[in-house]
């Protein structure tokens, strides 16, 4: 006999204590890199920066306002603040608000008020803080939409009438809230930006060029012009631009004042253009520019800038090198638009619920789209993604309705089942010409001027006589030019009177009866008093219609069906022990 121990063959997957252990947290340090303190930097150090980053005193002094009239004295004009950030700046956020807590006075005192509340020991009394004298503030971290927008679902939820974003913003206008934005200092070397600028631009010295960057790097672009605009006589910027109508501030940075309403354009301002530009279209002008943009932007707001300017080259801060592509490609939005005019069903998809006109524009596209004779549901959904949109496999095609910067979805790598295309695009696509423009336009306010003027042009062609429109079209089908087939169901809701229910009498002999005869009557209609679901027609044509079906009779079978099954018991409990495995241990014992 061998002294060799024997090795047992392995049946099973290797499994050892780490399997069975839950997912630890790691205390690792938090790294900072936008502050750009050294990794040996002290604690003191990294709150002076943070106070110096985020301008904390003038944070303080826009938060010290009091309310003015009405006899009313010391009472904050905001009470219930909220400070919201996005995911890089969130490890900033403690110590912030640790900062202002000094700055403002706000002590934190135990909730002594408990004579006719709960007790104080119980488990929702304890350790329950309350700010002194009036004003509280709030962390909002995971944003339910854009990061870059004002996120006026969670500042609801405390009822905030202040919302302090930090970061990078759209500066889109919020619906109601009261806003402040915080861009904070990032480090930018203006060196190694002139000189990228200059190696880009080397041999173009009379080309058209404009500046522009994010929100927290548009400060630097006032320096950067006055360095390069000897060498580049065409050069101009972009400074920052909030609308009038906009209940919103800006800390730490003061943006030039606009010279004319109509170098307004992607929240920005254009500084620079000689005055005789009035006469002029905008798009016209910028068109003739390129662009140098510092920091990449995200993909919505790069296809945005791709479409404006005659070229982009975007510029990132911490590598120092620049790039001119690859960008996102315009002509597969093309694609989708021709898809969107072919499909019965839309689903509009919100994704943003503070941003202006977002009713207006939803009421205003559902019209749309009923007069088109195509079907649509309303989503309203935080954070989309590939699974959440694929439990809707009856929809033809998605609207998504988002900030521009980040809040619209640009299938880049086809990862989404079905095409997701703008409002801008399903308006082209719903029209009677097909006018394709090139350009990609995400700004509500435009896409509702062009729906108004749409139907002003409507409007007069009925008054004039000019509406050829004849019931015949109506039963014309759509040609496809991605299949290169045509699509009788795209629009499943231009002969309503043909898919009402119609009312029969009947006279059931029981109330089961009546309601028998009821089920059968529903479980296969597509219309209910005069609304279509597109839902039920997909449903119906599947192979296997699952839970509800015992009222169609196989057509293979010539039995009958109406008898369901012999309902049974089950088994009953939890994983850890089912009523069997209880009675099987017992009667072992």
């Amino acid at each position: 006999m061998t002294t060799e121990s024997v090795v047992v063959p392995a049946l099973s997957t290797h499994q050892d204590e780490s399997t069975f252990e839950f997912a630890k947290v790691c205390n690792e340090e938090v790294v900072r890199t936008h502050l750009g303190l050294p990794n040996d930097a002290t604690d003191d150090q990294v709150v002076e920066r943070i106070r110096e980053y985020y301008n904390v005193n003038e944070i303080c002094d826009f938060l010290r306002q009091k309310v003015e009239g009405n006899g009313v004295e010391n009472v904050p004009k905001y009470r219930h603040i909220t400070l919201q950030f996005p995911d890089s700046l969130i490890c900033d956020s403690a110590t912030i608000v640790h900062e202002l807590q000094r700055e403002l006075g706000l002590v934190l005192l135990a909730d002594e008020s408990s004579e006719s509340k709960c007790s104080s020991n119980s488990c929702c009394k304890a350790n329950e803080l309350d700010f002194s004298p009036s004003q509280k503030l709030w962390i909002l971290a995971d944003t339910s939409y854009s990061a870059c927008c004002i996120d006026e679902v969670a500042a609801g939820h405390v009822n905030s009438d202040l919302v302090i974003h930090f970061g990078d913003a759209c500066l889109n206008v919020v619906e109601s809230l009261p806003a402040a934005y915080v861009f904070g200092k990032p480090n930018l070397n203006l060196d190694t930006v002139v000189t990228q600028f200059k190696k880009t631009y080397a041999n173009n010295i009379d080309l058209k060029i404009l500046l522009m960057a994010d929100a927290p790097h548009t400060q630097y672009l006032s320096q950067l012009y006055t360095i390069l605009k000897p060498d580049y006589p065409n050069l101009v910027y972009a400074d920052l631009h909030l609308d009038s109508s906009s209940n919103a501030n800006i800390i730490g940075y003061n943006p030039c004042p606009s010279q004319s309403a109509r170098l307004n354009v992607l929240n920005r301002t254009i500084i620079g253009l000689e005055h005789n530009i009035e006469e002029l279209d905008i798009d016209t002008i910028l068109a003739d520019h390129d662009l140098f943009h510092i920091e990449i932007p995200a993909v919505p707001r790069l296809l945005q800038l791709t479409t404006t300017f005659q070229s982009v080259t975007t510029y990132h801060p911490e590598s120092g090198s620049s790039s001119q592509g690859p960008h996102p490609k315009l002509m597969r939005r093309y694609r989708y638009m021709h898809m969107a005019r072919s499909a019965g069903t839309v689903g509009l998809l919100v994704n943003t619920l503070s941003l202006a006109n977002t009713k207006t524009l939803i009421n205003k596209i559902g019209q749309k789209i009923k007069e088109a004779g195509k079907k649509h549901y309303l989503f309203v959904v935080g954070k989309p993604n590939v699974a959440k949109l694929a439990n809707f496999e009856n929809i033809d095609i998605w609207c998504v309705l988002g900030c521009d910067h980040q809040g619209i979805i640009i299938d880049q790598n086809n990862e989404y089942y079905k095409p997701i295309v703008t409002p801008y695009e399903l308006l082209l696509a719903l029209s009677k010409e097909l006018n394709w423009t090139g350009k990609w336009v995400t700004d509500f306010n435009k896409v509702l001027e062009d729906m108004n003027l749409e139907e002003d042009r409507n409007e007069q062609e009925i008054n004039n006589g000019n509406d050829n429109d004849e019931d015949s079209d109506d039963e014309a089908p759509e040609f496809n030019p991605v299949t290169g087939q045509y699509v009788s169901t795209s629009k499943p809701l231009r002969k309503l009177q043909h898919l009402q229910i119609s009312s029969q009498e009947q006279h059931p002999e029981s109330d089961n009866d009546a309601s028998q005869d009821l089920v059968k009557k529903f479980s296969t209609a597509v219309a209910i008093k005069g609304t279509v679901s597109t839902s039920a027609m997909h449903l119906q044509t599947r192979h296997w219609t699952g839970l509800g079906s015992d009222f169609q009779n196989d057509s293979d079978e010539e039995i009958d069906n109406e008898n369901g099954a012999l309902v049974e018991d089950g088994r009953a409990g939890i994983a850890r022990g089912y009523d069997y495995d209880r009675e099987t241990k017992y009667h072992g014992h």
